[in-house]
């Protein structure tokens, strides 16, 4: 095998399979990306056994052929290299050896024979959709915030991806929740979406997922099964088994009888929130509203640290109110908000809080309260 690439392009295809690489590993070839070079393309494939990436590049070959590579030292030695510089890289079954050239730089790194490099078995999916990678972008950025970290309630430790029933129909759904908060965020159902199983998309994935949806134009190829997910562009294929476990039955939890209503400016109560927070004792990190008429006052009091006070002028005209919460959560709920406003609907200080982005009911969080 035998290829010449441009730095830029190399550098962007290895990071991307890299980053699936897990660091520690028992197994050697886990460690490697597996460089196949035919035609005017060369593939990278990593894999951890539960995600496989692809990343294809164009380059000129003049000797197809494959082998494997430790990624982790592939990619540092690209990232190290002048930008702009071209890369020529060839290997040598023989010696076991893959050559790395730019410029007046080269390397000899040590390959392992591909056939021992673990193919992720393709799936026959149930269904085939394709989704723009801003929708896809917006489910999952809004959602994993929610992603349960727990190891032991494992079917929490991603995002549940569906077809639910919304106001408006059928919807491609996502939902995260960790016991304390969730995320429910709903997009229009693509074409071909209908017979798809509902999948729990591990956490790793989803970062591994946020790459490939920069561009917000792009359409991204989904394919589901009941055990693989997969997120296709023209140049990334990104497989992923799915977590093997039954999504609770997250309805139950949403609210709907709250009925005291606040409005306030969403960037103003994050930073507000953060401001009193910075005197709490980190292990409980409570904030207290109290709200009244046109009124909240966010207030902490930490016996060991002392006391933090912050009055916002809110749209709320409801009974008086007072309810506690983690500042965190409330933190990571107000962040997820693009629009100006912010809702949130409380039943009691006992009761879990609803909060939604404006009118628009595409988004909804919930986070449950603290005792203050």
């Amino acid at each position: 095998m035998k290829f010449s690439i441009e730095r830029a392009v190399l550098l962007k295809a290895v990071s991307q399979a890299q980053s699936v690489v897990e660091r520690r590993n028992t197994i050697p070839i886990l460690a490697n990306v597996l460089i196949e070079a035919e035609g005017d393309t060369v593939q990278f494939r990593a894999t951890d056994l539960d995600i496989e990436v692809v990343d294809k590049a164009n380059a000129q070959v003049e000797r197809a052929g494959a082998t494997t590579v430790s990624a982790l030292m592939l990619h540092e030695i690209v990232r190290k290299l002048p930008d702009g510089a071209l890369v020529s890289i060839a290997d040598d079954p023989a010696a076991g050896r893959l050559s790395v050239q730019a410029g007046r730089s080269s390397f000899n790194l040590a390959t392992l024979p591909k056939e021992d490099f673990p193919v992720m078995a393709s799936s026959e999916y149930a269904a085939n959709f394709v989704a723009k990678a801003g929708v896809l972008k917006r489910l999952f950025d809004k959602s994993k915030f929610a992603i349960s970290t727990e190891e032991t309630r494992y079917y929490l430790n991603g995002v549940y991806m569906h077809v639910a029933t919304g106001e408006e129909g059928q919807m491609l759904r996502c939902v995260a929740t960790d016991g304390h908060r969730l995320a429910r965020i709903d997009a229009a159902l693509p074409e071909g979406a209908s017979e798809m199983p509902g999948v729990i998309v591990p956490r790793k994935t989803v970062g591994e997922l946020r790459k490939l949806l920069d561009d917000e134009d792009q359409d991204i190829a989904v394919s589901v099964s009941e055990t693989k997910v997969r997120f296709a562009t023209p140049v990334i294929t990104l497989t992923s088994k799915v977590i093997d476990g039954t999504f609770p039955d997250y309805t139950r939890v949403i609210p709907v009888g709250n009925t005291r209503q606040l409005e306030v400016d969403a960037k103003e109560f994050a930073k507000a929130v953060d401001r009193v927070a910075t005197v709490s004792s980190e292990r409980s990190r409570a904030v207290k509203l109290t709200l009244e008429a046109d009124k909240l006052v966010l207030s902490v009091n930490a016996p060991d640290a002392g006391a933090a006070e912050e009055e916002l002028v809110v749209a709320y005209n409801d009974e008086p109110l007072e309810i506690g919460f983690n500042a965190k959560y409330l933190q990571e709920i107000a962040d997820q908000v693009d629009r100006e406003n912010a809702v949130f609907l409380f039943n009691s200080s006992g009761d879990p809080t609803l909060m939604r982005e404006g009118g628009d009911t595409s988004a909804v969080y919930v986070v449950m309260p603290m005792r203050v």
